[in-house]
C-alpha cells in the first residue's frame, strides 16, 4: 500500500497564477504543495507578453471599464514586491520597461481614441515627445502621438524562475493525476504517480488544464472558454526595444510589441494586439507573416525589413467561460466545498487570484498548520523562451 501524505492546500498549475498563490501561502505559513505535469512556463504565462496592466488599454474609448478598475492596483503592487517591500520579495525579477506606451500612429482615428483614453486615465499617463520617446519612433518621419503608461513590463522567464525559488521544496511533478474523494464522495485530494497526498484545500489553477481536472472528479462547471491568439515574432539587426500599443479605431489596441533580449544580443518584437485576434487566427502562418510584414511597414516606413525573420505562435488563452466569449474583468474563482477552481484571466491579476483564495480559506476557517513531508516525485523542469527554436 502506497503511503499517504497531507498538506494544507494543494494547488494544480504552476503557471504566474500558481506560483503567485504558492508563495503568497508559503510566506503566510501555510504547508504547501504546487503540482504541474509540464514545465514550468511552457503553457500561457510563459507566452504572455510582460505587460503589467494598469487598465488604459480597456478605456480607450473614454470610460474605466470594470476590466480597467479591476486592474488598476496591479502595477503599484508589483512594483512593490520588486522593490522587496510588497507581498512578496521579486528583487531578483529583471525588469525590461519601467513603462509601457500608448501610440497613436497620426491618423485622426488613432488620435482622437489617445485623446479619449488619456482624459479617463488621465493620472496615470502623460505625453511624451523628442528624446523621451521610445527609440523606435524617434524619427523625423514620426507624426503621431505618444503617451507614456505607468505600466510596467518584465521578463516572464525570470519572474517564472524567481517564484519557482520561492516554492522552495513545495514543487512537485506528476503525470497520472487522479482525485481523492472522502467518505462523503467530496474531493479531499489527489493521486499523484501512485502517491495520495491529501489537502485541506485543492486549488485548480492550470489554465488550459483545468478543464480535464474537471472531468476527473466528475464536475461540469465552472465552465471554460479559449480565446486564441495568433501571435507573431519578428527579429532583426536593426530592432532596439520598443513597449507600446499602437493604437487604431476601435476598442482595442491595433497593435502590442514588447521586446525581447536574445541570448546573440539582438532584440526580439513579439506582436500581439488586433493583428493576433479575429483575422489573425484565421490565417495561417505565411498570411499572417505577411500581414504583419505589411502592419510594420506600414507603421514604422523608415525601419528597414529586409533582413528580418519573422515566425508565428499560437497561444491558447484559457478562462472562465462568458457569454459572447467576451473577456473576464477580473481574476476568477469559484468554490465547490474545498475545491477552489480559477483563472487569473491575465498574469497581471494574479495577485488578485491569491487574494481571492486567501479570503476563502478565511472563511473556511483553514490556518497555517505543521509542515509535513511531501510525496517523494521529482520537481518540474522551467521552460526554455517561448521563442527557442523559432528563429535563428
Amino acid at each position: 500500500m502506497s503511503q499517504s501524505f497531507s498538506t494544507d492546500v494543494l494547488i494544480v498549475g504552476a503557471g504566474i497564477a500558481g506560483l503567485w498563490l504558492n508563495a503568497r501561502l508559503r510566506r503566510l505559513g501555510f504547508a504547501t504543495a504546487l503540482l504541474d505535469s509540464a514545465a514550468i512556463g511552457s503553457g500561457q504565462s510563459g507566452k504572455s507578453q510582460g505587460i503589467i496592466h494598469g487598465g488604459t488599454k480597456y478605456a480607450l474609448q473614454g470610460v474605466l471599464t470594470p476590466s480597467a478598475q479591476a486592474i488598476a492596483a496591479m502595477p503599484g503592487r508589483f512594483r512593490a514586491a520588486l522593490a522587496g517591500e510588497g507581498e512578496l520579495d521579486l528583487r531578483d525579477v529583471r525588469v525590461l520597461s519601467q513603462a509601457h506606451y500608448l501610440w497613436s500612429p497620426g491618423s485622426l482615428a488613432g488620435n482622437l481614441t489617445s485623446f479619449f483614453a488619456s482624459r479617463a486615465m488621465r493620472s496615470r499617463i502623460a505625453a511624451v515627445t523628442g528624446e523621451a520617446l521610445p527609440p523606435a519612433l524617434q524619427n523625423p518621419a514620426f507624426a503621431g502621438k505618444v503617451y507614456r503608461l505607468d505600466e510596467l513590463v518584465l521578463d516572464v522567464l525570470s519572474l517564472l524562475s524567481c517564484l519557482t525559488r520561492l516554492s522552495g521544496d513545495s514543487l512537485l511533478s506528476a503525470q497520472d493525476i487522479q482525485p481523492l474523494t472522502d467518505e462523503n464522495g467530496e474531493p479531499c485530494g489527489l493521486q499523484l504517480d501512485g502517491q495520495a497526498l491529501h489537502a485541506r484545500c485543492i486549488v485548480l489553477c492550470a489554465g488550459a488544464g483545468n478543464q480535464a481536472l474537471l472531468e476527473r472528479f466528475a464536475l461540469t462547471q465552472p465552465a471554460q472558454q479559449s480565446r486564441p491568439l495568433h501571435m507573431v515574432l519578428v527579429k532583426s539587426a536593426q530592432l532596439s526595444p520598443l513597449y507600446a500599443h499602437c493604437l487604431g479605431a476601435g476598442s482595442k489596441p491595433r497593435l502590442t510589441i514588447t521586446s525581447h533580449p536574445l541570448a546573440d544580443g539582438q532584440w526580439l518584437w513579439y506582436l500581439g494586439g488586433e493583428l493576433a485576434e479575429a483575422n489573425g487566427v484565421a490565417r495561417d502562418q505565411a498570411a499572417q507573416i505577411h500581414a504583419a510584414r505589411q502592419e510594420l511597414t506600414r507603421l514604422l516606413p523608415w525601419l528597414n525589413w529586409s533582413d528580418a525573420q519573422f515566425a508565428c505562435l499560437r497561444v491558447s488563452r484559457a478562462e472562465p467561460a462568458q457569454s459572447g466569449l467576451l473577456r473576464p474583468d477580473n481574476a476568477f474563482l469559484a468554490t465547490q466545498g474545498r475545491l477552489l477552481v480559477g483563472w487569473p484571466t491575465k498574469l497581471a491579476l494574479a495577485p488578485d487570484f491569491a487574494d481571492r483564495v486567501l479570503k476563502h480559506l478565511k472563511q473556511m476557517q483553514i490556518t497555517p498548520s505543521a509542515h509535513n513531508p511531501l510525496p517523494p516525485l521529482p520537481k518540474p523542469p522551467l521552460a526554455p523562451p517561448f521563442w527557442h527554436g523559432l528563429l535563428s
